[in-house]
């Protein structure tokens, strides 16, 4: 289980990655049409999908790297007794708001699916594709939250040190 979940962050990175380069790839074909007096349509619309793409699916990824922004900052300052229990609340309180935000987007997607929304640019683009990359990106992340809750709650490395390390960071990724 442990090699899916860790290959599942990895292709959500690599994915995110992917969509990172589709935009610089719009982005030059935006300044070669430009050089040459050819107006390419929608690139700026599909620069935008790409973003959101790139942005969520990036999430996952980034938070078993140990790359956003957490509260080891406050962490630090605990005493040793309190930074186990705060470090579980936090990772179950980004849990539970993860969850919250995927259905949403869930239904979101479901719903411009079902209503058939169109994006508004000059090509047509059912909403629901850009859509479902935020949602795929969300529910990668809520699995990625809970499995860092899992490991913290069995005393792995979700914990941070007095130094603001992961004491066994290198079994986590």
């Amino acid at each position: 289980m442990r090699g899916f979940l860790d290959g599942l962050y990895r292709a959500s990175g690599v994915v995110a990655a992917f969509f990172l380069a589709l935009i610089a790839v719009l982005v030059l074909i935006q300044i070669v049409g430009r050089a040459f007096g050819v107006l390419v349509p929608s690139t700026d619309d599909l620069a935008g999908f790409f973003l959101v793409a790139t942005s969520f699916l990036a999430l996952a990824h980034t938070l078993k790297a140990n790359g956003h922004i957490r509260v080891e900052l406050l962490l630090q300052r605990l005493p040793p007794g309190a930074r186990r229990p705060a470090e579980l609340a936090a990772l179950a309180i980004g849990a539970l708001i993860t969850v919250y935000f995927a259905w949403f987007a869930i239904d979101l997607a479901w719903l411009s699916w079902r209503f058939g929304d169109m994006s508004q640019g000059v090509f047509a683009i059912p909403l629901w594709i850009p859509q479902c990359g935020m949602a795929l990106g969300l529910i990668i992340l809520a699995i990625a939250f809970v499995d860092e809750f899992a490991l913290a709650l069995r005393g792995g490395a979700a914990v941070v040190d007095e130094g603001g390390r992961r004491p066994d960071a290198s079994s986590a990724e």
